[in-house]
């Protein structure tokens, strides 16, 4: 009798055997969709400083050396540094899509990693975006099969689960055999990390997650590829990824949701694009928030208190410490702040880029309605299956006024169009380079999948390749 096989062996069958052809076309037009919307938010992050940090501190350790493409930028990087800072800068302003079931940013980690690597071998365009698909896929299915564990017990799914995807993807674009990609996967656990410590003081470091996810992966394929002996069982193994990393919690995973369904039930299509630049939990309640502010137009001196209803699971990340998230440090820090989101939501009818710069998370007014902001359990949450939040709005008048969203907007029930993927990505990305580029940059990466040098898109990327006038 045959063993069954791993999940790793699953998972490299799975990715080998993969071809164009295989997949729907609507998945492959949403995933050139995705890369679009994260090269938007790469092109927006380049203005903040933690872009600029980033980069000198792996220009310094390159010394100048090295030619990969880094969005937004003319000067190159060594390639797995380029992969590094492409992540930082797609993750760097919490806008980036989120598979929600999984809740891991797949793009983050994912795009910026067979950019690197689609550029190093010389790839085309649709080896890219297939390699792109079987890394989503990876990586979506390990943060399902957690359910919801990884962010319990402190760890960020984004940087655990984004380095099997990227060992996966880069296996692809290496031409790995399905033996090597097991061996990719087998290396990688011992690179999967990631903290979420972070969202005590609204650090820089969940930016560096997914960079170091790409990296991992990297390395590892690279490592397959000359056939470096990794565990035959990185995921169920007594030390691998789910019972080290859960530890007890274990039973809670859902093992069997890692393989189901692989290569016939797409979770790219379960991939959320973000309308809003906050924390994915928070969705609900920002649009929650905003549509009040829309219907009613409040003005804080006449609102009493506010209510917000969210998932209890997401507690730890929204709300505590609760007089800590009432005074976010920085705009970042406001991003994972559920009174800031709330307050914000409903005074300025917004949550854009520009209501979590720095200088506006110091407002008063929005500081002063936060502290009457109180919050309490989403009971009819379907969560993690959609991040829900209700608002309730209470008036010294005695009007109380409630809106509820059960879905977020930009996932599976209430996808964004292409157009508003297209109109998300001008508004990032022209403010930085441009109408004319920009228009150059999404009229290539529509054509992604038709690419046969996946070099020329990056030479726009990274500003090198000049932008012709339209015929």
């Amino acid at each position: 009798m045959t063993a069954a096989a791993t999940i790793s062996e699953q998972y490299a069958g799975f990715a080998h055997a993969l071809r164009p052809l295989d997949m729907p076309p609507s998945v492959r037009a949403y995933a050139a969709d995705l890369a679009l919307d994260s090269t938007g938010i790469a092109f927006a992050s380049t203005r903040y400083p933690f872009a600029a940090s980033t980069a000198a501190a792996l220009g310094a350790l390159s010394e100048g050396k090295g030619q990969a493409t880094v969005i937004g930028r003319p000067a190159g990087l060594p390639f797995r540094d380029a992969a590094l800072m492409n992540a930082v800068l797609v993750h760097g302003l919490d806008y980036d899509d989120t598979h929600v079931r999984g809740i891991v940013h797949v793009s983050a980690s994912l795009w910026p990693c067979v950019m690197a690597m689609g550029e190093r071998v010389g790839a085309s365009g649709s080896a890219v975006l297939t390699a792109y698909i079987a890394g989503i896929e990876v990586a979506a299915r390990l943060g399902v099969a957690a359910n919801n564990q990884f962010h319990q017990l402190g760890f960020h799914p984004t940087g655990v689960c984004g380095a099997f995807g990227c060992a996966i993807a880069s296996g692809l674009l290496l031409g790995l055999t399905p033996l090597q990609l097991r061996h990719a996967q087998g290396i990688a656990l011992s690179a999967a990390s990631g903290s979420l410590e972070f969202v005590a003081e609204g650090a820089w470091t969940k930016r560096l997650n997914p960079g170091f996810a790409a990296v991992a992966g990297i390395n590892a394929a690279y490592l397959a590829r000359e056939d470096f002996v990794a565990p035959s069982r990185p995921y169920e193994g007594r030390d691998g990824l789910f019972n080290a990393y859960l530890g007890s919690r274990v039973t809670n995973a859902d093992l069997p949701a890692a393989t189901q369904a692989l290569g016939t039930d797409w979770e790219t299509l379960g991939v959320a694009v973000k309308p809003v630049a906050a924390c994915h939990y928070a969705l609900g309640i920002a649009d929650a928030a905003t549509a009040i502010a829309r219907d009613h137009r409040p003005a804080a001196e006449d609102i009493e208190s506010v209510t917000a209803l969210v998932p209890r699971a997401t507690f730890p990340t929204l709300c505590e410490p609760w007089e800590k998230k009432r005074r976010p440090n920085t705009g970042y820090d406001a991003k994972f702040s559920l009174p800031y989101i709330v307050a914000a939501g409903l005074l300025k009818g917004r949550c854009d880029i520009g209501v979590f710069e720095d200088d506006a998370v110091r407002n008063e007014q929005v500081l002063a309605l936060a502290d009457r902001v109180a919050y309490g359990e989403d009971l009819a949450s379907s969560f993690p299956k959609a991040f829900s939040g209700e608002v309730i709005v209470r008036m010294k008048d005695g009007q109380v006024l409630r809106q509820r969203e059960e879905s977020t907007r930009g996932g599976v029930d209430q996808r964004l169009s292409r157009r508003e993927i297209q109109d998300k990505f001008f508004e990032n990305a022209e403010p930085v380079i441009g109408r004319k580029r920009a228009q150059a940059v999404a009229a290539a990466m529509e054509q992604l999948d038709e690419t046969r040098d996946f070099r020329e898109l990056l030479g726009l990327l990274g500003g090198k390749r000049p932008v012709q006038s339209p015929a």
